[in-house]
């Protein structure tokens, strides 16, 4: 047991010096930083928070492959590979570099090539510190993947072709902001949990998560940052950071609240803000524990009553004061099986094609029809329900739907 606390802190100790790296070349991004100030601090971020020894990264050029980072490399590499000199497998994950014999690569350990569709425009090639520890190699090439894709937006800028390389940074964000969400939902007997989130573009502004503290306790919540594109995912992404390390320091729900609302009015100075529900169950006690800040009240259904109540004691909006106006933590005990359904705005906004909205209306009469029943069922039925109610209309925002049910 004493091995596997270790090996979990690690695990989030890990997991926050990547997101450390990760902020920092964003935020170096968004403040438009030179090309040679990108590669300074992406060559730091893999060096301090990374388990990497020594790097080279070879940036796409026209016609080759150009060296724009080096470091700790003591051999002899050249300076510029030509594209017929790279002899790219994507398929069998191979590469192939017909170099001159004066030239070696021996002394690094791997390389991670980074791709946009089929066309490969940079390799990183790179060397742990210790062997014995773990490198994760997708988060590495993602990070790379900014770092890349940042350095092709500046080029192209040059030239005019800016919404391109947008399209690019989106489809990066996307995927590093898809690491940030559960991998896994519990779906056990005791306690099952589904999801459906329907981001508005690439990158969204919503945020949920499950945390299992221990055996008794579990913590669950949802978000909703302003804005929308890439500067709310990072938001959001920061926002994540903060909360599982309070959750691991074992703090109550108001110093988490309050500490969350500091951090996000420290770094937005009142500028963005982020609704927030964020709810703790403790299966041994049967309490549930929670706080709503500003966000749509979630829909709690009891197995022992055919009633249905909404969770809105809390405060306001997160980010908007320096300190809360005021708190409330709100308290149930919950003896019998209870279900949770969680969710933010973008559902109760939906459109139908005479623009109107779904409705918080529409939503209580769909849940007090589907009492307590499994969360997967329920999402399948609610979809069909809001699919025929939307008809053609696209989304305008960010959906998500987020259902536990304790047992």
């Amino acid at each position: 047991m004493h091995y596997k606390l270790l090996s979990e802190n690690h695990k989030y100790q890990r997991k926050e010096l990547e997101l450390k790296a990760l902020l920092e070349i964003t935020q170096a991004i968004n403040e438009n930083q030179s090309e040679a100030v990108l590669g300074d601090i992406f060559k730091f971020t893999c060096l301090v928070h990374l388990n990497i020894k020594s790097l080279l990264l070879y940036v796409s050029k026209e016609d080759g492959f150009e060296k724009k980072i080096a470091h700790g490399v003591k051999g002899k590499v050249p300076a510029y590979i030509p594209r017929d000199q790279v002899k790219d497998e994507k398929k069998s994950g191979q590469l192939r570099l017909e170099l001159n014999a004066e030239f070696s690569f021996e002394e690094l350990e791997t390389y991670l090539p980074v791709y946009h569709k089929e066309k490969m425009l940079a390799i990183l090639f790179l060397r742990r510190k210790d062997r014995e520890e773990e490198l994760d190699l997708n988060f590495t090439q993602a990070l790379t993947n900014i770092l890349v894709v940042a350095l092709e937006n500046k080029r192209f800028a040059r030239k005019q072709l800016q919404q391109e390389v947008l399209n690019r940074e989106i489809s990066i964000a996307s995927k590093v902001q898809q690491m940030l969400f559960p991998s896994k939902l519990p779906d056990e007997e005791r306690l099952k949990a589904k999801v459906t989130y329907f981001p508005h573009s690439m990158v969204g502004g919503d945020y949920y998560d499950f945390i299992q503290q221990s055996e008794d306790i579990s913590y669950f919540c949802i978000a909703d940052v302003s804005g929308k594109g890439i500067a709310a995912a990072l938001l959001m992404s920061n926002f994540q950071a903060a909360l599982r390390t309070l959750l691991r320091s074992d703090a109550n729900l108001p110093t988490i609240v309050k500490q969350l609302n500091y951090t996000l009015f420290d770094n937005t100075h009142g500028e963005r803000f982020i609704t927030f529900f964020l709810g703790k169950f403790n299966r041994k006690t049967r309490k549930l524990e929670y706080v709503n800040a500003g966000h749509n009240p979630p829909i709690l259904c009891r197995e022992d009553e055919n009633e249905i109540e909404l969770l809105e004691a809390g405060t306001t909006i997160l980010g908007a004061f320096e300190e809360l106006p005021f708190l409330e933590i709100g308290n149930r005990d919950l003896s019998a099986d209870f279900t949770l359904h969680l969710y933010t705005d973008g559902l109760t906004e939906t459109l139908d094609e005479e623009e109107r909205e779904f409705g918080e209306d529409r939503l209580s009469g769909f849940v007090k029809d589907h009492l307590c029943i499994d969360p997967g069922d329920f999402h399948e039925k609610f979809l069909d329900v809001l699919k025929a109610f939307t008809g053609e209309v696209p989304l305008r925002d960010d959906l998500t739907l987020f259902s536990l049910r304790f047992k």
